[in-house]
């Protein structure tokens, strides 16, 4: 009798057990986001990262050692080829003249008629982008006294392998870090024939210039420059979350009943969201994704069950 409740109290407890099991470890069914597959523009966005440079940065010096008399520009002024942007004193008229003020007004006239200051002229015109000398200080013929630039450019630095994509009058959108609410159009005006190699990657300066003339723009900013390469219009697309590579190959997952089949497709430019479909997809197929499920844990009387993912990563 004994014996005959020992063996049904064991199938009772390997039934519990089972069912214990099933709720807990069962695999559930896999679930998936779905996007429909749908007709757009698109547009090859080539992404670079690059610095705020004066085109030409031109250092203005005197030909002769001396004092400054009178600079008559400031920083962010523009000037014209020819301006006069400061006059100043060679050695020797400076020590003249100080000695000359110890005797008078009229003898400091006298020296100031006989040897004039020299004038320090704009060779182009451009922005005084620095100001080194004020009036009073002496200075060697290599002291920059001023220094100008004749127009501000972005140099982007472009990976070579993106360099076939990008051309002379090309269009950009440039956001600089300081002003990122504030995009620039612009365009490429120059293409860098030598490249330059850091920690093994190769890339090419290309220069980059604003369609307008802009006030904020300061010499040394940052800026993220993008490319606007090739467009195209109400063309079949998938959203890049949903393709999937195997060898090398893109696929991607369709609804078609039950469970989704694996369809190989080819691509084409891609904006970074979304990618051209040439061939394995038409507009309103539906292309799904695998949602992996978090694992299910339980805790009583201290044992804990717990369940695998109900999803496969596909």
């Amino acid at each position: 009798m004994n014996k005959k409740y020992v063996i049904i109290s064991l199938v009772l407890a390997i039934l519990i057990a089972g069912g214990v099991w099933f709720f807990f470890f069962k695999a559930k069914p896999t679930q998936y986001r779905e996007a429909e597959i749908k007709k757009s523009d698109i547009a090859l966005k080539i992404l670079a990262t690059g610095t705020v440079q004066p085109e030409n940065r031109l250092q203005i010096k005197s030909p002769l050692a001396g004092r400054a008399e009178s600079i008559n520009v400031r920083e962010g002024q523009k000037v014209k080829k020819g301006e006069i942007l400061a006059w100043v004193s060679s050695t020797e008229r400076a020590v003249l003249l100080d000695g000359a003020r110890a005797q008078g007004e009229a003898e400091v006239r006298k020296w100031e008629e006989i040897y004039k200051p020299t004038p320090i002229i704009a060779p182009l015109a451009g922005t005084i982008i620095l100001r080194s000398i004020e009036p009073g200080q002496t200075f060697t013929t290599a002291d920059a006294i001023l220094v100008m630039a004749d127009r501000l450019t972005i140099q982007a630095q472009v990976d070579e392998t993106d360099l076939a994509q990008i051309f002379v009058k090309q269009k950009a959108e440039v956001v600089l870090d300081a002003y990122l609410n504030k995009p620039l159009e612009a365009v490429v005006s120059h293409i860098a024939y030598e490249a330059k190699t850091v920690n093994n990657v190769t890339t090419y300066t290309v220069y980059v210039l604003p369609l307008e003339e802009i006030d904020f723009l300061r010499s040394g900013m940052t800026a993220n420059v993008n490319f606007i390469g090739e467009s195209k219009q109400d063309i079949t697309v998938v959203p890049n979350a949903f393709v999937k590579y195997e060898a090398g190959r893109p696929y991607v997952l369709v609804k078609t009943g039950k469970e989704p089949e694996n369809r190989p497709i080819r691509l084409g430019i891609t904006d970074g969201k979304q990618t051209e479909v040439l061939s394995g997809l038409n507009a309103g197929d539906i292309v799904v994704e695998a949602i992996v499920a978090e694992k299910k844990n339980t805790s009583s009387g201290g044992i804990s069950f717990g369940g695998p993912p109900g999803g496969r990563r596909r």
